[in-house]
């Protein structure tokens, strides 16, 4: 006998204060698991049909007494069982259970004892594989064929759409000359609410570079070095032009004749592919390259049509292959089960890169050397614990530009703390300020991920335990491209 959608429980050990405890999943499907607040949510436990009655699946588990909860994963989806008695919470419904420890095996069985769980609706990363009475961690792994089929299909479909899908019906793209002082510059991206701007030469009649965060990052950095304020007169000493030709210097290229290589200005087409558009973004490690288009044949009188960005090209895969992404095996995988994002290392992992994290009491001037230094463009703020409290990201820098706070604060004494706080007022309303600290959990499928990546001004989404927020790894959309294009 079993209880439907329930569990029975034996007097066995399973370890200190704990019973096996069986559950039930009686209503079918392909691939069944559980997973309960009785270990935390760290496992997604496999689900075996029962012999004689192929629509029932049963896992077994060892909890201690008291209240707790569980849901069942079937067929890619987060289930309960209407039959037993269920909670609402901000995850949605669940079966939930208080479970004495004073009842015995036999006695329950036939009866409904459900469980429920506090958790969002995804999969998990933690598998308990029971079988022979023994316990082992197995991760769900998709196969080398159905991978290749899912990247060569995702291949296709961006080799045959063009720019001009990620063109908006209406829309402005802010350019600047180069001309422009820093300081001015400084100000437009911040007033415009945006952190990335293409550079227009009047005098060569052609667009020529691009203006972003990263370099206001440098500016400040450099004049902070001597931990004097940054006045404006210091920003005001230097055109853009200038500032380009002198990073230029500092970054150019030497051929093999010891001459230095001509740096051009990263951009696409209209008519070029997305899957070069993001080929293109990927191998230059830049968010965002013009749209440019031209009607003459020798480039002249070019036009700034739109910024391609990974986020827009993504929203088309998300569009295209939302109604049919049971074409896609890999989409409904754990993120913990392939091979994306950076993950904070665990022990014995050693070849792991380090994630970049910073306490709010660590000086912005340490925040903007680590986002140069690891070439990362957001870094996690965290406790003691490590729970995420925030993220300071390159594009926050533009706060500064506010009432000219630039002009009377030590980039080496202000904490990142205080820079949070200058910027919480400042953001405009092309950039809603709750789009920046997003996360998701290990056990969110790439589908979800995706689908998140691809909302306007989220560029990544930060990885975190269940319940205490501790971070676990970052995701970004670069990550996600590296991943799908192989």
């Amino acid at each position: 006998m079993f209880a439907e959608g329930g569990m029975d429980c034996g007097r066995e050990s399973g370890g200190a204060g704990t019973v096996l405890m069986r559950f039930v999943w009686p209503h079918g499907g392909r691939s069944v698991f559980l997973s309960g607040s009785f270990d935390r949510w760290t496992r997604l436990v496999p689900m075996s049909p029962v012999e004689g009655c192929p629509t029932v699946f049963q896992a077994i588990c060892s909890i201690t007494p008291g209240y707790h909860q569980y849901k069942f994963f079937v067929d890619g989806e987060w289930r309960h069982d209407e039959r037993q008695p269920c909670s609402t919470s901000e995850y949605g419904v669940v079966n939930t259970v208080l479970f004495t420890g004073e009842t015995n095996y036999n006695s329950v069985i036939g009866q409904e004892m459900p469980l429920g769980m506090e958790l969002d609706n995804e999969t998990f990363r933690r598998v308990v594989h029971v079988s022979d009475g023994t316990v082992g961690d197995v991760l769900p792994r998709i196969s080398e064929a159905d991978l290749q089929v899912s990247r060569h299909r995702i291949s296709v479909f961006l080799s045959t759409q063009t720019a001009y899908e990620l063109l908006p019906q209406s829309g402005k793209v802010v350019a600047l000359d180069v001309d422009v002082p820093v300081k001015q510059a400084f100000h437009i991206l911040h007033e415009q609410g945006i952190s990335t701007a293409p550079l227009w030469d009047f005098s060569k009649g052609q667009f020529t570079g691009m203006l972003s965060a990263s370099d206001f990052i440098l500016i400040l950095t450099e004049l902070g070095k001597h931990g004097s304020n940054l006045t404006e007169e210091e920003l005001a000493t230097h055109t853009i032009s200038a500032w380009k030709e002198g990073k230029a210097y500092m970054n150019r290229q030497i051929d093999g004749h010891g001459r230095a290589l001509p740096r051009h200005l990263v951009h696409t087409g209209p008519y070029d592919n997305l899957k070069d558009v993001a080929l293109r973004i990927l191998q230059n490690e830049v968010a965002t390259i013009p749209i440019i288009h031209s009607s003459s044949e020798d480039g002249s009188f070019p036009q700034l049509l739109h910024l391609a960005s990974l986020s827009g090209i993504l929203k088309c895969v998300c569009r295209y292959f939302s109604h049919c992404s049971g074409t896609l095996p890999i989409l409904q995988l754990p993120i913990s089960a392939i091979p994306l994002g950076t993950w904070v290392p665990k022990i014995g992992e050693s070849n792991r890169r380090p994630l970049a994290m910073l306490r709010p009491s660590a000086s912005l001037s340490s925040a903007l050397n680590l986002l140069i230094q690891a070439q990362v463009s957001s870094i996690p703020i965290v406790d003691d614990n490590d729970s995420l409290l925030d993220v300071y990201c390159r594009s926050d820098i533009t706060a500064l530009a506010k009432d000219r706070v630039y002009t009377h604060i030590n980039i080496n004494e202000m904490t990142i703390h205080q820079a949070l706080q200058l910027g919480q007022d400042s953001y405009s309303p092309y950039e809603v300020r709750g789009q920046r600290c997003q996360m998701c959990l290990r056990s969110d499928t790439l589908h979800k991920v995706m689908e998140r990546l691809a909302n306007s001004g989220v560029r990544r989404l930060v990885i975190v335990e269940a319940g205490s927020k501790r971070v676990e790894g970052i995701i970004t959309l670069s990550d996600v491209f590296k991943f799908l294009l192989g």
